[in-house]
């Protein structure tokens, strides 16, 4: 599964992986939400988060919320 890290513009502390480009399940309330890297099929997340309960978070809800230490880029 290829993965879609996204970076919240009202919330700069909290990103989202999801499993679609444009984010069309991302909760709105806090968007608006832009496109940071794509994660190929296999390869490995930002931040050593662990892939397996990311992709399942993907297939039942759509995307998977994390957040981010303020002194940490985004991606």
């Amino acid at each position: 599964m290829r993965i879609f890290v996204f970076k919240s513009e009202s919330r700069p502390t909290l990103c989202a992986f999801a499993g679609d480009m444009v984010g069309a399940r991302l909760p709105e309330k806090f968007g608006p939400w832009r496109l940071m890297n794509t994660v190929p099929r296999g390869g490995a997340l930002p931040h050593d988060v662990f892939r397996p309960p990311v992709e399942k978070a993907i297939m039942l809800e759509g995307f998977q919320l994390f957040r981010i230490k303020a002194s940490e880029p985004a991606t």
